[in-house]
């Protein structure tokens, strides 16, 4: 485990829309063998990617908004620095009720996983990261290996796990629509820490201040971290971004993500 307190002030700067080397498809549907119309309006990412380079990186991002809202956005310090996005969004309750979103998270990490190449991406080179719900659906699609394996995929071969803030446990809008209270406890199989294989893919876990976090959400993904280390898992890591709340620690940590990706992380 490590604890951080960034200095990111010089770090973080306006960024423009991408310009030159780089270009944004927009609305791609990454379920397109449905007519559904709720399917065609959530099931779409957006794909910026660099023109001018090739076998670059790609992330795969998942918004936040406790599984009922928010929408697909790409992180300030991603842009134009040599990878790819896909960020991606997904349908929402209480329209759909779990698993659903967890479903549409792998379909949208099996798309990029099957098409990046034709845009120059490396393959082996694809990350699975998000926000608060979107980190719990990374650790999900990463961990639990029956969601990609319905499209023919195996997340061992992602090059890594990046959840920010995500929930260890089963998440509280999933406790929700079975009548449960946000402080109703539940491990089951929508819980990622039910899934500690040591053969997953690397998992770098991202939170907040401890003081500052939802619901003991620092300490849940201690326990997960402990838990994967004692599972045999090589590579695993926890980093504590300390003075954000849960909201505000999504800045530090995309830079310390990206810092992970470029191999700069010690």
């Amino acid at each position: 485990m490590r604890t951080t307190l960034l200095c990111i002030l010089g770090l973080l700067c306006t960024c423009v829309r991408a310009q030159g080397g780089y270009e944004t498809l927009t609305d791609l549907n990454y379920r397109p063998d449905s007519a559904d119309a709720y399917i065609q309006e959530r099931c779409v990412l957006d794909l910026y990617y660099p023109t001018d380079s090739d076998s670059f990186a790609t992330v795969v991002f998942f918004h936040g908004g406790g599984l009922s809202g928010g929408g697909k956005f790409i992180p300030e310090a991603w842009r134009e620095q040599g990878i790819a996005v896909a960020t991606a969004n997904y349908r929402l309750h209480p329209r759909v009720q779990n698993p659903t979103y967890i479903r549409d998270a792998a379909a949208a990490v099996a798309w990029i996983m099957e098409h990046i190449a034709e845009y120059g991406g490396d393959p082996s080179r694809i990350y699975v990261s998000g926000h608060s719900a979107g980190g719990y659906l990374t650790s999900m699609v990463g961990l639990d290996t029956t969601y990609l394996a319905e499209y023919g995929q195996h997340p061992d071969s992602l090059a890594a796990l990046i959840p920010f803030s995500g929930h260890t446990i089963t998440h509280f809008t999933v406790r929700q629509e079975r009548g449960l209270n946000w402080d109703d406890v539940i491990v089951d199989e929508y819980a990622p820490i039910s899934f500690l294989r040591p053969d997953a893919p690397p998992v770098l876990i991202i939170t907040g201040d401890r003081e500052r976090e939802l619901y003991g959400r620092y300490e849940e993904n201690a326990y997960f971290w402990r838990m994967l280390k004692l599972a045999g898992h090589p590579q695993t890591w926890l980093y504590e971004m300390q003075g954000f709340d849960h909201g505000g620690m999504a800045r530090p940590a995309s830079i310390l993500a990206l810092d992970y990706i470029r191999g700069d992380l010690n």
